[in-house]
């Protein structure tokens, strides 16, 4: 029990009658800055990458909210906008397949290497065979070109595009003058344009290279004594 004359009493009253401590304010907010820097308070915090990643979301979050404020429908509505849009891109990819990276006439047919019309068929079918038809396509048009080339159905002239060579073709074999465009074309599309070729499109080429084969060419003789004939029984009839 404390009595009024222990000394721990008396030093209590001396303090008690004393104004309490105080810390200007510039220091004590550097104190605090110090204590807070230590490592202790920050063993949890998240990662710089973390932040960053915070960050970007947080970002995104108020873009969308943005965008779906002034889209009527609010973020329905954007989220169909933007449906929509992909929608547009995709069916435009599809149809017209990657930008070209130069005109079609610009490019030749062959490569550097001479082989034959029996050499560029049994590579198209090797690349048949293994489902490869970007390449069979290819090689098969390549068949038909050197084919007509080697019957001297065309000139041997280096640099010939597909469609140079379909409408020279077309001259000298007129009832299959649709078709070689088609295939010229197909070649166009895989080799320049991008697109990928199906199987269906090298079983059409394919046919067409059989029914060239078969297929007797019209002569510009031929040609010239057909349409006299044709004239004289004309004028017969008249």
């Amino acid at each position: 029990m404390l009595r009024a004359d222990d000394p721990s009493v008396l030093s209590l009253a001396r303090y008690a009658d004393q104004p309490p401590l105080t810390i200007p304010r510039d220091p004590a907010r550097e104190a605090a800055r110090r204590e807070l820097s230590k490592r202790m308070y920050h063993e949890n915090d998240p990662s710089w990458f973390q932040r960053a990643l915070n960050a970007f979301w947080d970002w995104v979050d108020k873009l969308f909210n943005s965008a779906a404020s002034a889209t009527p429908g609010g973020p329905l509505g954007l989220v169909v906008v933007i449906a929509a849009v992909l929608l547009v891109v995709g069916a435009l990819w599809w149809r017209l397949g990657s930008p070209r990276r130069g005109p079609v006439s610009s490019a030749a047919l062959f490569d550097d290497r001479p082989r034959s019309a029996a050499d560029h068929r049994a590579a198209a079918e090797a690349h048949a065979a293994q489902g490869h038809w970007n390449q069979a396509v290819q090689e098969r048009m390549r068949a038909i070109v050197r084919s007509l080339e080697e019957r001297t159905l065309l000139d041997i002239r280096p640099g010939r595009t597909a469609d140079e060579a379909a409408a020279e073709a077309g001259r000298t074999l007129p009832s299959h003058t649709d078709r070689l465009r088609s295939a010229a074309s197909d070649f166009d599309d895989v080799t320049y344009g991008g697109r990928a070729a199906t199987e269906q499109s090298y079983h059409r080429i394919a046919e067409l290279d059989r029914d060239l084969e078969r297929t007797k060419p019209v002569l510009a003789a031929s040609a010239s004594s057909h349409s006299a004939a044709h004239n004289a029984r004309q004028g017969a009839a008249e």
